[in-house]
């Protein structure tokens, strides 16, 4: 299959991971006391409701240009202010979304592992398949990966923000509004520095490992 080809498999798993991603971080908000995303009609299976057509645009760019694949899903809206304990609660929130990718992950890395014997076979229909089930789990354990990375306004910086003290927590979360351009500087650094390198022969380690016979 050429790169086009792989394109729509591809932008498929991404929103599909990432609309799954969002659910969880509404669900557990919901659990906690915050009907915000379920009154909104975001608790919902439906990817239209989930679809941003700027970061979706920017997959597909990305993509294409062969660097680094970046771009995003409609964020769900959480008011913490419905949170016992708004630190924790955000915690919480913020771990569920990369902890469900994990959950992805671990689904495709054990139907990849079942049909290992089926799916090696070059010059098969077949390979295309396990391609592309390849692609959904390495899609979910970089998407897992990267939302932990504790930098306002990933989920990492959530998950911190929980365990610091409360006029800490303040500052750091007023960090947020610039939030977005810190994750496309880092992005950029890490894609055109060695960096970007080392990153890449790291998560090839990790593939092979954990998918053995299909590196």
């Amino acid at each position: 299959m050429s790169r086009w080809q792989y394109l729509i498999p591809l932008v498929a798993i991404l929103l599909l991971s990432m609309m799954l991603h969002e659910i969880a971080h509404g669900y557990v908000a919901y659990r906690l006391g915050d009907p915000t995303a379920k009154s909104r009609g975001r608790l919902t299976l439906n990817p239209l409701r989930h679809l941003d057509p700027i970061g979706t645009a920017m997959f597909v760019i990305t993509y294409l240009a062969g660097g680094f694949i970046f771009g995003w899903a409609k964020p769900v809206p959480i008011s913490p202010y419905y949170f016992r304990n708004r630190q924790k609660g955000m915690a919480l929130v913020g771990v569920a979304g990369p902890l469900t990718n994990f959950v992805i992950a671990v689904i495709f890395w054990a139907i990849l592992m079942l049909l290992r014997s089926t799916l090696i076979q070059p010059g098969s229909i077949r390979t295309a398949v396990g391609i592309i089930l390849i692609l959904a789990f390495q899609v979910n354990v970089v998407l897992g990966i990267f939302n932990l990375i504790p930098i306002p306004p990933l989920d990492g910086s959530r998950v911190l923000g929980g365990f610091l003290p409360r006029r800490a927590y303040e500052a750091w979360v007023s960090i947020d509004r610039y939030g977005m351009y810190i994750v496309i500087a880092l992005l950029v650094i890490v894609a055109y520095s060695p960096l970007g390198d080392s990153l890449s022969r790291g998560y090839d380690a990790l593939f092979r490992a954990l998918l053995p016979g299909y590196f």
